[in-house]
């Protein structure tokens, strides 16, 4: 009796483990097969966008300048740009820019013509009228300029330094152009939820088409900047700032950092 008891014990652990094995073939079979059609022409999929944003108060301010001065000479007009440039840098540091913020982005100098008419040439007059004696451009004098990119980290400041900046002399006075200086981690999280929200899409429609979402075929990003929701009525562009000085505050608002998103899926 004992032997046929476990006889019959072998027989019932021996079809288990062959049904048990069938099974995992089975399965690992439509895991290898789905593998293989992923990314692929055969596979069913859905594919759907996302959309993710965040806003910040922007921390730094961007601002530009430039001066542009005549001399008889390059030497002369240099020198006169370097006049209102020393004064200019000079109230940048005092009002606590760093050094390392402020960076000239051209810096150049022509020759200024004239067409002058030779006077001792007169041109024979025609039935249409006497032409103008002939002549040359003849240099003048020369042209200095110089343009100045700012970045000013304590934004509550930029209005008072442009109102600076503006009795000093500079040729033109533009921005501000407020920013945020690392955006990193605001467009990761943007990220995150644009993704979200494609994966939240994406569940809806496999529930409302009685299928299952598989593996992700395909992902892309188009991440944005959305730049500042208000405050453009008091945008500076200024020219001639000395006769138009800054507002000793201006408003800042919020800036939108944006992401999109396309997420393929294959459904089973």
């Amino acid at each position: 009796m004992p032997n046929e008891y476990i006889k019959n014990l072998y027989r019932v652990s021996l079809v288990f483990v062959v049904v048990l094995s069938l099974f995992f073939a089975v399965k690992f079979l439509s895991e290898f097969r789905s593998y293989g059609m992923m990314g692929s022409n055969e596979a069913n999929t859905i594919t759907l966008s996302g959309h993710g944003e965040v806003s910040a108060v922007p921390d730094i301010a961007n601002i530009y300048f430039s001066i542009h001065k005549e001399g008889k000479t390059v030497k002369e007009a240099q020198e006169a740009v370097a006049t209102v440039e020393k004064s200019a840098f000079d109230s940048l540091k005092a009002s606590g820019v760093a050094e390392k913020d402020i960076k000239t982005s051209n810096a150049s100098f022509n020759p200024k013509y004239k067409y002058v008419y030779d006077t001792r040439v007169s041109m024979p007059c025609t039935q249409y009228g006497c032409p103008p004696n002939s002549g040359d451009n003849v240099i003048v004098g020369y042209e200095a300029y110089e343009s100045i990119t700012v970045k000013v980290r304590n934004t509550d400041e930029v209005g008072k330094i442009m109102q600076d900046l503006g009795t000093l002399g500079v040729t033109d006075l533009n921005g501000p152009d407020f920013s945020i200086d690392d955006e990193d981690a605001l467009k990761a999280e943007a990220r995150k939820e644009a993704i979200e929200d494609a994966r939240t899409k994406a569940k809806v429609l496999a529930n409302d088409l009685g299928v299952r979402l598989g593996r992700i075929a395909s992902f892309s990003e188009n991440d944005g900047y959305g730049g500042p929701i208000y405050y453009a009525k008091d945008a500076m562009m200024l020219e001639g700032a000395s006769t138009a000085p800054a507002p000793a505050q201006i408003p800042k608002g919020e800036n939108i950092i944006s992401s999109d998103v396309t997420v393929t899926y294959e459904i089973r």
